[in-house]
């Protein structure tokens, strides 16, 4: 019985002190740690989404570009916001590149955004349409905005403008 307890605790003793060789170097580069150790978290609101599958902003304008007024599709999209409604975070702006923007506004207002979030990146999930906004619609929301009065009473035509219903938003959590 003896023999059996020192056999055991001499092929533990070998597996425990048993030393790894590789036979290949393996080279790993700042960004690979990098990409490993930075795991982006999202604060969700509205619908619950997920981040994959989501399409760049610069990409969206060439969807936008195809669509007539009264056209939409479904999207998901990451977007880098402008400006968001300053009276209860209700609507955003945000940036689509080349100059282009896209309001983004919230099926049913079932939610509402933070209103310091500008310049902060989002990925919206629901609807891109083409949309004709109206003198009044447009001179609220330069309201909202806080701009001056003779600002607002410039407006004096619709505007035609890249649209979007989110269902669902993520909000890029900061570390």
């Amino acid at each position: 019985m003896k023999n059996y307890v020192i056999l055991i605790a001499l092929l533990i003793t070998i597996v425990a002190c048993k030393t790894e060789t590789k036979t290949e170097t393996e080279t790993v580069t700042k960004e690979d740690v990098t990409a490993k150790t930075e795991a982006v978290t999202y604060k969700t609101f509205g619908k619950e989404i997920i981040s994959d599958d989501a399409i760049a902003s610069a990409s969206m304008v060439d969807h936008y570009m195809s669509l007539k007024a009264g056209d939409s599709i479904p999207a998901k999209v990451t977007l880098k916001v402008k400006e968001v409604c300053q009276a209860k975070g209700c609507w955003m702006t945000a940036d689509l590149g080349d100059g282009k923007e896209v309001m983004v506004k919230f099926k049913d207002y079932g939610f509402f955004m933070p209103k310091n979030i500008a310049g902060e990146e989002v990925i919206v999930n629901g609807l891109a349409f083409i949309e004709e906004v109206s003198v009044d619609d447009q001179r609220h929301y330069l309201e909202d905005k806080g701009a001056a009065k003779a600002d607002i009473e410039k407006i004096t035509e619709p505007k035609r403008t890249f649209s979007f219903q989110a269902d669902g938003v993520l909000l890029v959590e900061k570390q």
